[in-house]
């Protein structure tokens, strides 16, 4: 089986559990206001300057530099939909729930340690960025009146990928090509479990935050 096909499979267990979640059920059945999808974007925000911080530092490397695509960043973006959340001071309460740390940690510990593990993780967010991400930012937009692909979603909104679907084709092969032995990519499997459960764990803390009255 090729690559892409294992991590894809494997993880499709993992992938269900965390779309699943009270929180997530609860935040795209719209019976969370806009502050538990801000909280929520917040806490993206730690993940992803642990993803893409590293960029410079892994561009060379023959494992993980190929996923660095720019037009996957998202940093920018989301720093756009915090402003617009939160007010030109949105980095003045900004806080990482426990399980976020200890996920951006795990996400740090990969880029300066193990590039297959990068890769994990770098598959795990993009790749549900541009599809599951896609029904976040659907209900955004309807349930608190963002503009369609404006401030508020844009870190869902890839707009320098005209194609999503030849994209992931190319990431795919990118997948397959990963130049690594059969167990260094069952290691790299196993840490995309891992950051299935990871985002779990985010998802839990904030359902403890916004738990809803019975």
């Amino acid at each position: 089986m090729e690559f892409s096909a294992l991590i894809r499979t494997a993880s499709r267990e993992a992938h269900s559990d965390v779309g699943s979640s009270s929180f997530m059920t609860d935040l795209l059945g719209g019976r969370l206001g806009v502050a538990a999808y801000r909280r929520y974007s917040e806490q993206l925000w730690f993940v992803y300057r642990a993803l893409e911080s590293p960029a410079d530092a892994l561009a060379a490397d023959p494992v993980a530099g190929p996923f660095l695509r720019p037009e996957l960043a998202r940093m920018a973006e989301l720093e756009r939909d915090l402003a617009h959340l939160g007010g030109p001071d949105w980095r003045t309460d900004l806080t990482a729930l426990p399980a976020t740390a200890a996920y951006a940690e795990r996400v740090a510990e990969c880029a300066r340690d193990w590039p297959a593990g990068y890769v994990a993780h770098h598959y795990t967010r993009y790749m549900g960025d541009l599809s599951g991400g896609q029904i976040v930012r659907d209900t955004a937009e309807k349930t608190w009146g963002f503009d369609r692909k404006g401030d508020g979603v844009r870190f869902y909104v890839f707009e320098s990928i005209g194609n999503p679907a030849a994209f992931k084709r190319e990431y795919r092969a990118l997948l397959d090509a990963l130049p690594v032995d059969d167990l260094e990519k069952q290691r790299a499997v196993e840490e995309c479990k891992r950051a299935y459960a990871l985002n779990a764990g985010i998802f839990q803390d904030l359902a403890e935050e916004f738990r809803l009255s019975a």
